[in-house]
């Protein structure tokens, strides 16, 4: 996976130039209300069959630029206590396997961070919305090119300064068309991934 490489280098070096910057994180980074997150994520995708009516073995690289906005301040008094976070999400995906096609969509997001860590933040994220791809009546799963992607997963974000955080965690991804159309059985892929965000 030479393209694969070639992102996680470029991930390692945004980080490492961060580090550079002209202060550390010496204290608990500060995030209040109206803070805004613009981040880059990448992964891999790798795919769950999860029926023996899902045959496809797609895969590929995912990139997804986001921007949030922090709307609450931390909440709850014990290890859960945290934020909760709103915002929108780019998704390009390009399958390269069974064959190369793409797929891009755009979605809505909310993250709940667990705030209590120190520079060490542990979240969760949601996100769905509309998602067009080129697989429709290649593959048994797909038969619409117009179809929704539906995200959930848990990442951990290291603060390297206090306004700049490497993000690494594990997203499950599906994408179907709601029944729109049929066939409907959808992909089902598990997306490792590694990132960093800036915060305003």
């Amino acid at each position: 996976m030479p393209f694969l490489a070639r992102v996680l280098t470029a991930l390692a070096l945004g980080s490492l130039m961060m580090t550079t910057g002209a202060y550390a994180a010496d204290s608990s980074p500060t995030i209040t209300v109206g803070t805004q997150e613009v981040g880059l994520t990448a992964g891999y995708m790798l795919p769950h069959r999860l029926t023996q009516d899902h045959t496809t073995k797609q895969q590929g690289p995912a990139f997804m630029p986001s921007w949030m906005m922090t709307i609450t301040d931390p909440v709850g008094d014990s290890w859960y206590r945290g934020q909760v976070s709103i915002g929108a999400e780019m998704v390009y995906i390009q399958f390269r396997e069974p064959f190369l096609t793409h797929g891009v969509g755009f979605t809505p997001k909310i993250k709940y961070t667990f705030a209590g860590w120190d520079r060490i933040r542990p979240y969760a994220e949601f996100a769905g919305g509309p998602f067009w791809t080129d697989l429709a009546g290649k593959i048994p799963e797909e038969s619409s090119r117009f179809n929704f992607v539906l995200t959930a997963g848990v990442g951990v974000s290291y603060f390297l300064t206090d306004r700049a955080a490497l993000n690494i965690g594990y997203r499950f991804h599906h994408i179907s068309n709601a029944g729109t159309r049929y066939p409907n059985l959808g992909l089902n892929a598990s997306l490792p991934f590694g990132g960093f965000s800036f915060f305003f």
